[in-house]
């Protein structure tokens, strides 16, 4: 994959966090303040939720998430987003961390992603 093409998927990624921020924001008592600069995107999860920190490695070609639960990295594998240890998918598990977090459900989805 070339630069290019990974840094069109993965601000494709951050832009489908944010847009789902939005929305969760305006549609459930959900309070997940986003900040974005550059590849890096920090939620901000109200009552005492903490942070989550999304962050674009372009020389690696991966995507890390930091959250309570630990840190992981994500590689394209064609098709999603994929957790370089177990497998599992990036949106999947940012729902998870999320969800822990907020201690309310929480559902990202790659809407813009591919």
């Amino acid at each position: 994959m070339t630069d290019l093409e990974y840094m069109d998927l993965a601000e494709a990624a951050l832009d489908a966090i944010e847009a789902v921020c939005d929305q969760l924001n305006d549609t459930t008592d959900a309070d997940i303040d986003n900040q974005r600069t550059g590849g890096l995107l920090t939620m901000t999860l109200g009552g005492g939720g903490g942070q989550i920190v999304v962050n674009l490695q372009k020389p690696l070609q991966e995507i890390w998430l930091a959250a309570r639960r630990g840190g992981f990295h994500f590689k394209w594998n064609g098709q999603r987003w994929i957790d370089t240890k177990v497998g599992t998918e990036f949106f999947a598990l940012l729902s998870e961390v999320a969800s822990e977090q907020a201690n309310t459900a929480l559902t990202f989805s790659p809407a813009s992603v591919g």
